[in-house]
């Protein structure tokens, strides 16, 4: 075998994916793939796992795991960045931090000192440790992109447009206090009591006495994420519980009803009224108190709340969709509007890139400090090998790897066939 394989990502751009036997960076023997740190979203899948999944233990009465009625759904689970991060805690050399400009949580990799308490404080297991480098890696926000106004490629390549990225103004001075709330079912509302209405007279006052951009302001008013979790209040955050008040929030799944109530109520039956919809939550596969001990703490009328509100909007839609009249009763069952309803629906499901990514860019009086901050990229250091970022990523090259990857995006954006390895620019190569 060509011992080069080992070694395929410092190798040139191919028009195929080379393939290797897995090695370990620990003992350098060959290994199989057993295990990884994202395959325990899979808890809950089979009945092998079932006894490590803790929110089922909680739920475990309500819930038969007969074959037929086996649920799963995966939850995409990144750093959270959270407001109170964990990691930054428990991390003895103080190499992990919560950038000022964007809240993004990073690590240093010159003052990392491979102490791992880090992947023993984030309770969401999203830091881990690069045995070659001996430093903690963690996500970052693909914060080279985001300084420049590009979504994170995790976004802009999900296929089903589901991730949104846009800014939240929050109040320092209230996190302490919302960490510290003693109930927890309670913790979720304390979040959101942290974060500021962008298109408030005092907070946009308060926010140009603190010298943020008008830009970053008018970008608050847009974002898409401020009007899921404030406007529509169908986001909602990550086992709140954890009180690291995290920053990237859900959406809960409406998962399908529609052939287990067309079952129980006969083909007769409209199971796409609003009426049957409703009443039918609480036959959802996935239980609705499972999905309240990961977003509410155990609050099932909250999540009860948000998976009625995306079965009217289903139901109201429906009927325009087929040339019916709307029903204003539907959205007004919800506590909506029907122009609420349909704003949260052209969200949801109809918006366009620059709807679902708002990101201002970084100014010009940050550009040297963020361009030093460049080198602490949790995953830029790889044996020697090009940095999965960029050719010149970190490296003080001609080219910022922001620049590069935009003008590679734009490309891609704006042709008419699909893309082929000879059509990628040189720097990308290397």
């Amino acid at each position: 075998m060509d011992v080069r394989l080992r070694h395929a990502h410092q190798r040139p751009l191919q028009e195929h994916t080379p393939v290797a036997r897995p090695y370990s960076l620990i003992t350098g023997k060959p290994m199989n793939i057993e295990w990884s740190a994202n395959w325990d979203d899979n808890l809950g899948g089979n009945s092998e796992l079932l006894e490590r999944d803790v929110i089922l233990r909680k739920v475990q009465e309500d819930v038969k795991m007969e074959f037929e009625r086996t649920y799963m759904f995966y939850v995409p689970r990144i750093c959270e960045h959270c407001l109170n991060p964990s990691c930054a805690a428990s991390c003895p050399s103080g190499a992990i931090y919560k950038r000022e400009e964007d809240g993004i949580v990073l690590v240093d990799q010159d003052a990392c000192r491979g102490w791992r308490q880090c992947i023993t404080g984030c309770p969401y297991k999203k830091v881990y440790f690069n045995h070659r480098t001996g430093k903690a890696e963690k996500c970052t926000f693909c914060f080279p992109r985001i300084e420049v106004g590009i979504p994170t490629v995790c976004s802009e390549t999900c296929v089903g447009r589901l991730r949104y990225i846009g800014l939240v103004l929050y109040d320092a001075d209230k996190v302490l206090e919302a960490a510290t709330e003693p109930d927890e079912k309670r913790l979720y509302q304390a979040q959101r009591e942290c974060f500021l209405d962008p298109h408030d007279p005092v907070v946009i006052e308060e926010a140009r006495r603190a010298g943020i951009a008008e830009d970053w302001i008018a970008g608050a008013q847009k974002s898409p994420v401020w009007r899921l979790i404030h406007d529509y209040e169908v986001a909602l955050p990550l086992h709140p519980e954890y009180r690291t008040m995290p920053m990237v929030w859900y959406i809960p799944p409406l998962s399908p009803i529609v052939d287990e109530v067309t079952r129980s109520a006969g083909p007769a039956t409209d199971v796409e009224s609003h009426d049957v919809l409703f009443s039918a939550i609480d036959t959802l596969r996935i239980p609705s108190a499972y999905l309240a001990e990961l977003f509410t703490a155990g609050d099932v009328t909250i999540v009860e709340n948000v998976l009625k509100k995306l079965a009217a909007m289903r139901s109201y839609m429906r009927d325009i969709n087929l040339g019916r009249d709307p029903k204003a009763e539907i959205p007004a069952s919800v506590g909506m509007t029907e122009e609420a309803m349909y704003d949260m629906y052209r969200l949801l499901a109809i918006a366009k890139y620059d709807e679902r990514y708002v990101i201002p860019s970084a100014h010009v009086e940050d550009a040297h400090r963020l361009e030093e901050l460049a080198t602490d990229c949790a995953v830029s250091e790889y044996g020697g090998g090009d940095s999965p970022f960029g050719a010149d990523s970190g490296r003080g090259g001609p080219v910022p790897v922001a620049i590069q990857s935009r003008n590679e995006i734009a490309k891609r954006m704006s042709a008419d066939r699909m893309g082929d390895p000879s059509d990628r620019s040189e720097g990308l190569t290397q």
